[in-house]
């Protein structure tokens, strides 16, 4: 037994290994390792941990069991309450979440709670260790919009109440984010996400692909001539966001939504790809989240040197602090506190350059992090060929603006309650990027369940509408 005070170290690929494959980084705990991690656990009865989970795992019960070595018990305690617990393992930022609020933290390092999901849930599908599934069927059909992490959740909560369920997704994979956002060395595809999404539709769920909810057909068709009872919104937030500065429309530009989609969905980095992407020798990606550090990454991977370029200072980057110590242990240059004023472009239209200038932080801003100010006279130039915008998506309005009595806000987001996820239209629940803006798989899963429990209270008369 180690030091109670201290993590079981998680194994990894060494960084300048990874750095030239796709193959997932971090190789988890084995079975020795993970009774060992939970041996750590106290098993707080005023769980704060639980608290922090926003699909609220019984937590203290799942690694009990892992302490006692029987796997099967913690997975389908975990599978209770997340349909999808070997992506939460891996992409969630427990930091802040589950393990931000361990008892264990105190005094030591909290427990690996993440890591510790992520080898149930890898050891149930390696056991072929299915989640259980209705024992009635309620004779109700609903419809799921979106097949990413809030649809998925919605719909295998239903499906474990007995609704039948149907997910539409307009892409030709389903799994949302999950296939096209997050690359293959934080979460894979084969191994990992498809056998969640099959898990899902073991329980009884079915997915119907390419069919575009605006256009293929309505949320209106959908109630009033598909036979459907409810329908829930999960189509996420695709429409990428840029600066509005002078050459942006260049060759060479990317929004980092259409980099990883090309990289993760389509393969677009292997020779014989339909939609190959541009494999650079210098890259700059604008921003300093999660989705600006797996842009990055990929571009390295595929050759280039990469830089982030970011307005504020590292204590302000929104990335998870795992992802930022894996980009740099990698080889990513972070230019911290600068900011693009101009994207240059040569005499055929492809970049060639990113002027910057630097900033410092001044006083804070509404949300209480320091204003960047422009440092008079630093403006320098950075010698590129390719940028790659990751500066945040809000949702689509293509169901929105095809929907009759679907109140949305100034940012094209559909209004939803937080509790349950009805919208101003009866019968219409959402959750997940569509309602906030971009943000985390485990917020939208938590918006995904919160919507299943209201369309079930809507179909049990037991609504608020």
């Amino acid at each position: 037994m180690g030091d109670i005070l201290k993590k079981v170290p998680v194994r990894e690929q060494e960084a300048k290994e990874r750095a030239a494959n796709f193959e997932e980084v971090c190789l988890g705990y084995n079975r020795e390792e993970a009774m060992e991690e939970a041996a750590r656990c106290i098993g707080c009865k005023n769980a704060q941990c639980v608290k922090g989970c926003p699909v609220a795992i019984d937590i203290p019960a799942f690694i009990g069991k892992v302490k006692q070595g029987d796997i099967e018990a913690a997975y389908q305690v975990i599978s209770q309450s997340s349909a999808l617990p070997a992506v939460c393992g891996r992409v969630c930022p427990q930091e802040t979440q589950c393990e931000g609020k361990c008892i264990r933290g105190i005094k030591g390092e909290p427990i690996s709670i993440g890591k510790l999901e992520r080898f149930v849930a890898d050891w149930a599908r390696e056991e072929g260790i299915k989640p259980q599934g209705a024992l009635e069927k309620k004779g109700k059909k609903v419809a799921v919009i979106g097949s990413g992490p809030a649809g998925l959740t919605c719909a295998g909560d239903l499906a474990k109440m007995g609704y039948d369920v149907t997910i539409f997704e307009a892409l030709h994979e389903p799994g949302g984010v999950l296939v096209y956002g997050i690359p293959e060395f934080r979460l894979p595809k084969e191994a990992v996400v498809k056998k969640e999404i099959e898990n899902v539709k073991s329980l009884g769920v079915t997915i119907e692909t390419n069919v575009i909810v605006g256009k293929s057909v309505t949320i209106d068709e959908l109630l009033n001539e598909e036979g459907f009872s409810a329908v829930f919104i999960g189509s996420g937030a695709g429409l990428p966001k840029f600066m509005g500065i002078r050459g942006e429309n260049a060759n060479g530009v990317f929004s980092a939504n259409e980099y990883l989609t090309r990289s993760n969905l389509m393969k677009a980095f292997s020779a014989d790809a339909p939609t190959p992407i541009m494999k650079s020798k210098k890259v700059a990606v604008v921003g300093g989240g999660n989705v600006a550090m797996d842009a990055a990454r990929t571009a390295l991977r595929l050759g280039a040197e990469v830089h982030i370029v970011y307005r504020r200072s590292e204590a302000e980057l929104p990335a998870r602090v795992e992802e930022v110590h894996h980009a740099k242990e990698e080889g990513i240059i972070f230019d911290l506190l600068t900011n693009p004023v101009e994207i240059l472009t040569d005499e055929k239209g492809w970049v060639k350059g990113m002027t910057c200038v630097r900033m410092e932080l001044g006083e804070p801003d509404a949300s209480g992090r320091r204003r960047p100010v422009v440092v008079e006279g630093s403006e320098f130039t950075l010698e590129l060929d390719t940028v790659i915008m990751a500066l945040g998506t809000s949702p689509n309005p293509l169901i929105s603006s095809t929907t009759k009595g679907l109140e949305t806000n100034k940012w094209q987001c559909i209004v939803a309650d937080e509790a349950d996820g009805r919208t101003s239209k009866e019968g219409v629940y959402a959750g997940g990027d569509a309602v906030t803006g971009a943000a985390t798989v485990i917020l939208a899963m938590g918006a995904g369940k919160a919507g299943a429990r209201g369309i079930d209270e809507y179909l049990s008369g037991c609504a608020r509408f």
